[in-house]
């Protein structure tokens, strides 16, 4: 029997758009979202992790300290490093732990701006992908949150970046959670094509400060401590792309670590409300600039010329301040 030549091309046609779509899905270039700079082309916001407890373990005192500093600063935006509600993310779009927890929170007048984030471990444990959903912006139109994506201000670009898949013990953990594993099977391809647009996007940056955000640490002497996975697929293209910071949450703590064998600094802001007070791995590591296992938060200034990087507790003292200065090179 001859099949009909037109069912033919509609057949090859329907083969091309399905493995057309699923190579855009295991490839596709990060979205990006434009944040508007300041006047003069600075930028300054509030950076804060592992903080919905729907106000306890301190989450209120910092929410308010936050407002505070960022009226003071004038803040642009707030970046969440994940972790965003406990214990087990999100049931639903609907669950009322998204208000309780975010915005009957963050009220501050100086905190009503865009709020980007990403998704941490315990997010994983609930409905991940409500997290991800545009309802959310409609309940609270602060609310942006995607697995990986870009932030263009000007100045900075700002790659924000799913580092719970990279890590193998979710995926046999001996405490029996469950993790929302919809949209990252198949693992392996998943996480090849994240890093390939990872490096992709950095590789096309021009920006003049390049910040990387990820939940998981890099380097870090807190509870969890380095994050093997990521020094060994992520680490290598930060250094190979002149990332000036990598922003995490993770560990409970706020840190300043030095790479020693690049620009690179490592800032760890995981302290928005409960805090492990003493426990940490040893102080003896090399380019441990500070750490400091309460609560509080971070905030980072930026200029075509300098950043500056300030870590505050619950009563909004600043424990630790640090500048970078950036040589610009004038093309002749």
């Amino acid at each position: 029997m001859e099949v009909p030549y037109k069912r033919v091309m509609s057949l090859y046609a329907l083969f091309l758009v399905y493995f057309g779509m699923v190579g855009m899905l295991l490839s596709a270039e990060l979205q990006k979202f434009n944040q508007a700079a300041k006047d003069d082309g600075s930028l300054s916001f509030l950076v804060i992790g592992d903080w919905g407890r729907r106000g306890s373990f301190n989450q209120s005192e910092v929410a308010f300290q936050m407002g505070k500093v960022g009226e003071k600063l004038d803040i642009d935006f707030v970046v969440s490093t994940g972790d965003n509600f406990y214990d087990n993310g999100l049931t639903s779009e609907q669950d009322p732990t998204f208000e309780e927890s975010f915005s009957k929170i963050y009220t501050a007048n100086s905190l009503q701006k865009q709020w980007y984030s990403v998704l941490g471990n315990h997010d994983y444990r609930g409905d991940a992908e409500a997290q991800l959903s545009p309802f959310l912006r409609k309940v609270d139109s602060r609310w942006l949150c995607l697995r990986s994506f870009v932030v263009n201000a000007g100045l900075a670009e700002i790659f924000f970046v799913d580092t719970t898949p990279l890590v193998d013990m979710y995926f046999s953990d001996p405490e029996g959670h469950s993790y929302d594993w919809r949209g990252i099977s198949p693992r392996k391809a998943y996480i090849s094509s994240l890093l390939k647009d990872v490096e992709l996007a950095l590789s096309e940056s021009s920006a003049t400060w390049k910040i990387v955000v990820g939940h998981h640490a890099i380097r870090s002497v807190g509870h969890h401590g380095d994050t093997k996975e990521l020094m060994e697929q992520l680490l290598p293209i930060l250094k190979a792309n002149n990332v000036d910071f990598y922003m995490n949450g993770h560990d409970h703590c706020l840190e300043h670590v030095s790479d020693t064998s690049s620009p690179i600094q490592f800032l760890t802001s995981g302290a928005g409300s409960k805090a492990w007070r003493g426990d940490i791995k040893g102080l003896n590591g090399h380019g441990v600039n500070f750490f400091y296992d309460g609560q509080g938060f971070m905030s980072v200034q930026l200029t075509p010329l300098e950043a500056e990087i300030a870590f505050y507790d619950v009563l909004g003292k600043v424990l630790h301040r640090w500048n970078k200065s950036k040589l610009l090179h004038s093309s002749i």
